[in-house]
């Protein structure tokens, strides 16, 4: 397997999971595929966050407010691993509830991630919703 093979699978799998899990109101698969290195980064849909501390803080907050996901998939529309580097770029289609009320959104969403230990893991992510064109 490629070195864009395996970080395809692990994508479509680990990376999968773990957002499915967010948005049923479990941040921890979430926080364990994020590198616990900074730099770390988010710059949200809806709240951003430099550094690990204000990381914790966001994925716990992200998960008390999540519930009931019922759908999640990621349309990936570009992606690349370069050594250790590796980046993904795509929509996010996500059904749950949000505070309690049942939503349906759309995000774009950038992230790039590194090889540590040999193990991919989150650095950065850039999100933001997409409106309907007027």
């Amino acid at each position: 397997m490629t070195d864009r093979e395996d970080f395809l699978a692990w994508v479509t799998s680990d990376l999968r999971h773990a957002e499915m899990a967010l948005h049923s109101g479990d941040p921890a698969p979430r926080r364990a595929l994020w590198s616990r290195n900074e730099p770390v980064s988010v710059m949200g849909a809806w709240r951003n966050a430099l550094g690990q501390h204000a990381l914790n803080e966001l994925f716990t907050g992200l998960g008390k407010s999540f519930s009931d996901c019922r759908s999640y998939e990621f349309e990936l529309q570009a992606y690349d691993v370069v050594g250790d580097m590796a980046y993904t770029v795509g929509l996010e289609h996500t059904t749950a509830s949000v505070n309690g009320e049942p939503r349906s959104y759309v995000l774009r969403a950038t992230q790039v991630y590194r090889r540590e230990d040999g193990e991919w893991k989150v650095i950065h992510r850039h999100a933001d919703t997409v409106t309907p064109a007027a």
